[in-house]
Order: structure tokens, then C-alpha cells, then sequence
């Protein structure tokens, strides 16, 4: 089986300000050495941070240049609903979008890729952590 990451939206951030630490990562998944997936909560926290910062128009172009790349969109009843049972674990320790993002990665047997850490500290999933 190929290995498999997960990407949370502070990751696709990273990737598309250029950062180095995150490129070996999107690169194994574009070459298909590695499959990619980010769930539908965490594209849409990139999505508005994105347009916050940069504007609607560098948000949507991101946002379509990830969808149409080879990293798999994740919606799934069993993500969702693995999503709101650890949101019920942690409480207010981690967002619904952190949630989701632990959920994609444990559902599609993933390392995340984060920039968060209260994620690394959450011990459900095998993280790499990139500081911000």
C-alpha cells in the first residue's frame, strides 16, 4: 500500500507560500509516490484564511489548484461523525477544523501534515509538525 498524508490548512498555506519544510510532501503526492488527502472543512479554512489575507481572487485560484491537483478531497459520513466524537474528547483543546483534519487522517490510515500543535499533542494520529 502507498503511504498516505493528510494535510491540514495551515500545511496548504505553507506549500503555497513556497516553504521548503512542506514541498517534498505535495511533490510525493503529485509524482503518485504517495496519496494525498484534505478533508472539505480543512480546504475551506485555507479557502477564507486565504482570501483574508491575499483576497477572493489568490483564494479561489489556490482553492481550484488544489482541487484539480492529486490530493483527495475527503468527504465521508464516517470522517464526520469521527470528527464530532473527538471534538466531544477535546473539547475546546482543539477546533472542529483540527477535528476534522485528525479524522481525515485516522479514517484514510494518513500521517497529518500540520501546523498545529495542539494537534501533535493530541496523540491520535502520527503528525509531522511544521512550526509557523
Amino acid at each position: 500500500m502507498k503511504a498516505r498524508l493528510a494535510f491540514d490548512a495551515g500545511a496548504l498555506s505553507l506549500y503555497y507560500a513556497g516553504d521548503k519544510r512542506v514541498k517534498a510532501y505535495f511533490d510525493s503526492v503529485s509524482s503518485k509516490t504517495k496519496l494525498g488527502f484534505v478533508s472539505e472543512v480543512n480546504l475551506a479554512e485555507f479557502y477564507y484564511k486565504a482570501a483574508e489575507r491575499f483576497g477572493l481572487e489568490t483564494a479561489e485560484i489556490r482553492y481550484m489548484m488544489t482541487r484539480k491537483s492529486q490530493i483527495i478531497v475527503a468527504p465521508d459520513e464516517m470522517i464526520t461523525r469521527d470528527a464530532a466524537r473527538l471534538k466531544l474528547k477535546y473539547g475546546h483543546k482543539l477546533s472542529l477544523a483540527d477535528c476534522f483534519a485528525i479524522s481525515t487522517a485516522i479514517n484514510n490510515q494518513c500521517t497529518l501534515i500540520t501546523t498545529d500543535a495542539r494537534i501533535k499533542q493530541a496523540k491520535d494520529v502520527t503528525t509531522v509538525y511544521l512550526s509557523v
